[in-house]
């Protein structure tokens, strides 16, 4: 969608401590559409997609009268969300841009913590998010979630193995993960309990504010190992270049979400339509393409599944 332009406010260097997440404000920079370029990124771009006018009409006023769509996300989590050459990049970036267009939308992006974004989209702070959002149940008691890819969970550990960790089992490991998400929310916990109930180690979780942190730690041989959503593993094993491994099988497959407010039930109907449009035309096969994650595509596109 390179034509089209894009506006990000970027949040200023997020410091990733173990045990903590550190919240930052918010610089300006305005600059065209994310293009993937030198860093080993996809290069094919397609034009943006014709906006639809009769999903234009079914818009909220605001929207309409402001043609913006202020998107809250969380740009470290390659190759979904990143920042490339200090714009928004990605197979999310991607999707929301051609959502944006197909409903006569720009879009105006906001970079923030993964952990701010729910809350944020809930107080009206922006219209919409998205950030490799898995749906869940807790997470549509507090917003409405448009599906729009499906992806699971897989470990990563040293090239090797050295620690010797069984995902199924990891306890008395050191495991890093990024704060707000399934895997340090829900997945962790359970699997530290069933090793405290066994009488196991417990598992020593390290949680960072970026998955480029909680990688960078296992890459220094500060953990063991990290789990984060499956297209994020693969593409840090691909860019480690044989540093890392993935270990054990991709696991809860589940689908990712558009995160719109829970007072704004239009919006997130319309964004479901115009996902069906995208399908249709054939924006949507060609943005899974160009960021090679076809195996993620679904073709049930629909508000809180």
């Amino acid at each position: 969608m390179a034509h089209r332009r894009s506006f990000l406010l970027m949040c200023g260097t997020v410091a990733a401590t173990a045990l903590a997440v550190t919240s930052c404000g918010s610089d300006s920079l305005s600059g065209a559409p994310s293009s993937p370029g030198s860093t080993g990124s996809p290069t094919s771009s397609a034009a943006a997609p014709s906006a639809d006018t009769s999903l234009q009409d079914s818009l909220p006023q605001a929207l309409k009268d402001s043609g913006v769509l202020r998107v809250g996300t969380n740009a470290e989590y390659p190759p979904n969300e990143y920042l490339e050459g200090g714009e928004v990049a990605g197979l999310g970036i991607d999707v929301m841009n051609a959502v944006a267009a197909k409903l006569g939308l720009e879009t105006e992006y906001t970079n923030a913590p993964f952990d701010s974004l729910i809350i944020g989209v809930a107080a009206n702070r922006y219209d919409a998010a998205v950030s490799s959002f898995t749906i869940n149940e807790e997470r549509k008691k507090e917003v409405n979630m448009v599906s729009y890819f499906e992806a699971g969970s897989q470990w990563a550990t040293l090239a090797d193995n050295p620690s010797g960790l069984d995902p199924a089992s990891p306890c008395g490991k050191r495991v890093a993960v990024q704060t707000g998400t399934v895997q340090a929310d829900e997945d962790l916990p359970a699997r530290n309990k069933e090793c405290v109930d066994a009488g196991k180690p417990a598992i020593e979780v390290l949680t960072f504010s970026s998955q480029q942190d909680a990688t960078a730690a296992l890459v220094a041989n500060r953990v063991d190992a990290t789990v984060a959503d499956s297209p994020i593993i693969a593409y840090a094993v691909k860019q480690t270049n044989g540093q890392l491994e993935a270990v054990g099988d991709v696991y809860d497959s589940a689908p990712y979400g558009i995160v719109i407010p829970k007072d704004q039930p239009e919006l997130a109907e319309a964004v479901a339509e115009a996902l069906k449009a995208l399908e249709e035309d054939g924006t949507y096969a060609q943005v899974l393409q160009k960021w090679g994650n076809e195996d993620g595509a679904i073709d049930d596109f629909a508000v809180n599944p």
